[in-house]
């Protein structure tokens, strides 16, 4: 096959943490060179990406696509499209489908259709427990086998504690990486927002960001006691940060993630009861987020990712406290981060670590990388490009974004997966 060369590119290398003009060849789907010059003396299907930036693809954990079930809020073809927009060359798919996926026959089901109609890697997680019911675990070993990367009830936690703690015992047993998400059920159920003072005045039912906290620092003693791989998915208030510090430093194996919408958004958005703003967790507040992106440029929290969970116009169009949770994700991942460096909060390098690098390290994938050998999934966006973004254009069936018609930096140039172009606008 012709090597594709691009040339005249900033590369931005979150491994070596360097953002350079430079070239980069591909051939057979794997990067073959990276060039400390911007154009080479090499022959083959050049890319001029004209002084633009050149990344390694963004691998997004936590994407719901509602297959099995709720195939009109989002189906595996609209979710590859809307990622191969937003540059995320990677998909990592929750198990909170109708029914969830807790059998290898349901897990078959999604990878053969992921296959079939993804233009992007579409990498699976499984149940940790039946039914995401928190009673019996579900068969690990089995789901593993037939591809599982990751276990998860996803926003259901597992308050049985003997349960919760027999499957950590067992994943460890076989090296099985679980997610879990941090509230404490008993003071988030029925909560809307986040509890203070905005949210008495707006008479919206609040959980204190205590809940998050609690949660958190039940896990870990179970991680001391079981030893498993453990990543918090969504990590969104100061008050945790000093726990996962300590989990950290201890030499627990965890990990942490927060969603892009808790890094560039408040809960003074949902001001006028906008229901785009509902999210689980909650916003919080600007204190809150100004340390969560610290702890995201420090590297404590190691992963940024969309939590896509598209909801259709019916369950969005309701009061805030009876309004479904959850917004799209996938196309604005990437202009969403790009705020923070906008800020000068965090380089680009470091950005693509919790982008890119950090998740592909969780999972044991090659890729999140700009080195000979690593598979060529890149991104080519120009990080200053401005737009307006406008909900109808999504490629996602659902339209329910917190960012409709906000002024935003970063467009998407080019998505390549393993080597083969895959965004539909070049």
């Amino acid at each position: 096959m012709t090597d594709t060369i691009f040339v005249n590119a900033r590369l931005i290398d979150p491994v070596a943490q360097t953002d350079t003009l430079g070239a980069l060849r591909v051939r057979d789907g794997l990067i073959a060179q990276v060039y400390a010059t911007p154009n080479p003396d090499v022959t083959g299907i050049i890319v001029n990406c004209a002084g633009n930036c050149l990344a390694p693809g963004i691998v997004d954990i936590g994407v719901k696509v509602s297959e099995p079930g709720e195939r009109h809020k989002e189906s595996f073809r609209s979710a590859g499209r809307a990622a191969a927009a937003g540059g995320v060359t990677t998909i990592v798919t929750r198990p909170d489908t109708q029914p969830a996926i807790d059998m290898p026959e349901t897990l078959e089901f999604v990878a053969r259709r992921a296959a079939l109609d993804a233009p992007v890697r579409v990498l699976p997680m499984a149940a940790l427990t039946k039914g995401r019911n928190g009673a019996v675990m579900t068969e690990i070993g089995f789901l593993q086998d037939a591809g599982a990367v990751a276990f998860t009830d996803c926003d259901r936690v597992v308050t049985n504690t003997k349960v919760f703690s027999r499957a950590l015992t067992y994943a460890r047993s076989l090296d099985a990486l679980v997610i879990a998400h941090v509230q404490d059920p008993g003071l988030s159920e029925g909560a809307a927002v986040t509890s203070g003072k905005f949210a008495s005045l707006r008479g919206l039912p609040g959980v204190t960001p205590m809940a998050e906290r609690m949660a958190l620092d039940r896990d870990i003693a179970l991680l001391e006691m079981t030893g498993a791989r453990y990543h918090a998915d969504q990590i969104t208030t100061a008050r945790a940060l000093p726990a996962l510090e300590r989990a950290k430093r201890n030499g627990l194996n965890i990990t942490a993630g927060v969603g892009v919408h808790h890094l560039t958004l408040n809960e003074l958005d949902v001001a006028d009861y906008r229901t785009f703003f509902k999210l689980k967790p909650p916003l919080r507040s600007e204190d809150d987020r100004l340390a969560v992106v610290q702890a995201v440029a420090d590297g404590l929290i190691d992963i940024i990712s969309s939590m896509h969970t598209p909801q259709d116009e019916e369950s969005k169009r309701l009061p805030f406290e009876e309004a479904a949770s959850g917004a799209v994700g996938l196309e604005t991942l990437l202009p969403a981060a790009l705020r923070i460096y906008h800020a000068e909060m965090i380089s680009l390098p470091k950005l693509f670590a919790a982008l890119s690098l950090n998740p592909s390290r969780l999972l044991g994938l090659d890729t999140g990388r700009l080195r000979a050998g690593a598979p060529a999934d890149l991104v080519w966006f120009d990080p200053d490009a401005p737009f307006v973004l406008d909900r109808a254009k999504l490629k996602s069936k659902s339209k329910n974004t917190p960012f409709d018609g906000a002024r935003m930096q970063g467009v998407v140039l080019g998505t390549w997966v393993g080597g083969t172009l895959v965004s539909e606008d070049i």
